[in-house]
């Protein structure tokens, strides 16, 4: 009989790492504190449950050392996670940008198949075990739970997700549970989250959505940048692109550092020809007031914000009194506008945690710690996060898989 493995956290690591270790022999309990396992998942792709990406690979992950995402995708990839949901019933489809999702289109199958199995197999979830003790006596862990029962196990897989959504379940206790037993916790901060921005107009201009790219700038220099639906909000800005880009600001943000970010609403020019395309407008009607000449090309609510900006304060003149100056003012905002960002959305808001577990103190081959033996790590409690489209779910599926593997035996 294989050893008896404790998973604490049933999201979408602790799940696959309970499938894993059952199939290896061993004996297997989850322990989830919510009634509920796999609460997570159902929230994510948009209830479609985007379940990794055909482009996964070490690239595509941040943390102080992501170059430790190597070896465990190496040993469990993609085609191995398209390969475990094929026989558990998931016919898949790519997106684009390689995203892959159930044909269903539903999160609810992923959920339902992994809870089959889980009992087909006959693991044990015990639900509403709030975990808030672990420790090691001998060659057994010992935990207790909130409600004052007592739990022993041979192996241990720590899976209890980050401090992201908190009202999934993960609210940063499993970061305390490592920390007790010796592990270093690099600096945490909110990513794949939206931008907090300074100005006094978001209100104005809340709701107003457009194609173009966003970009992090820090010290003039571009660090990074996306492209796809950006949505001002009443506190700044979101969207897929500035998701992606979020990491950076955080990073940057956590170091007292003042990045800013760069948004291209006419990104299929450059400013001489949105300049140019403004003085065309011009002169087919240069009756019209500054601010209606520009309806049919930019999203109404945005003209007299963008016309602010760029310093022009009486907008009904006729267009045709246009300077050259503030044409050129015009062309900038709408090519090169520049935001201060006084901070991210805060957890609640947040899709995926940056920071965790140092991984200097994991094994990358076995997921096991290198300081606890017969302790297992697996998901986003580890630094390591990966891009937005399916990368963190595929995480949590390889370092599961992989943790669940070898705690077995």
């Amino acid at each position: 009989m294989g050893n008896h493995v404790i998973i604490i956290g049933g999201g979408a690591a602790g799940m696959v790492a309970a499938i894993s270790a059952k199939r290896q022999g061993a004996r297997v309990m989850i322990l989830e504190r919510n009634s509920r396992v796999g609460k997570k998942i159902l929230a994510t792709g948009n209830g479609r449950c985007n379940f990794t990406n055909i482009h996964a690979d070490a690239e595509c992950y941040s943390g102080k050392n992501s170059k430790f995402v190597y070896t465990p995708l190496a040993s469990f990839s993609v085609e191995d996670t398209l390969g475990f949901f094929e026989k558990l019933g998931i016919q898949h489809k790519v997106e684009d940008g390689g995203k892959v999702y159930p044909k269903s289109d539903q999160a609810s199958s992923i959920l339902d198949v992994l809870l089959y199995e889980l009992e087909r197999s006959s693991i044990k979830v015990v639900c509403d075990a709030f975990v808030t003790k672990l420790s090691k006596k001998g060659n057994k862990f010992m935990l207790q739970t909130d409600d004052g029962k007592s739990y022993e196990g041979d192996r241990v897989i720590l899976a209890t997700g980050g401090k992201a959504m908190p009202s999934s379940g993960s609210d940063g206790n499993g970061l305390d549970l490592a920390a007790q037993l010796g592990h270093n916790i690099t600096d945490l901060f909110p990513a794949l989250v939206q931008l907090m921005l300074e100005g006094s107009y978001f209100k104005r201009i809340d709701g107003v959505k457009f194609v173009g790219t966003a970009e992090i700038i820090h010290n003039n220099k571009s660090i990074v940048q996306d492209r796809g639906d950006i949505l001002f909000t009443n506190y700044g800005i979101s969207g897929p692109p500035v998701l992606q880009i979020s990491r950076i600001a955080g990073e940057l943000l956590s170091q007292n550092k003042k990045p800013q970010l760069k948004v291209v609403i006419m990104d299929d020019m450059d400013k001489e020809q949105v300049s140019d395309m403004i003085q065309k407008r011009i002169q087919l009607a240069p009756e019209k007031s500054i601010e209606f000449s520009f309806v049919g090309w930019i999203n109404k609510r945005l003209i007299p914000v963008v016309l602010l900006e760029a310093g022009i304060n009486s907008t009904k003149r006729p267009v045709s009194g246009l300077s050259l100056r503030e044409i050129e003012s015009i062309a900038r905002i709408l090519t090169d506008w520049r935001f201060s960002i006084r901070g991210t959305k805060s957890w609640p808001s947040a899709q995926i945690t940056a920071g965790g577990i140092d991984t200097r103190q994991i094994n990358a081959d076995t997921m096991e710690s290198k300081l606890v033996e017969g302790l297992y790590i697996a998901g986003e409690i580890i630094d390591i996060d990966g891009l937005c489209g399916g990368f963190n779910l595929q995480w949590a599926w390889t370092s599961g898989y992989i943790a669940g593997q070898n705690s077995a035996w």
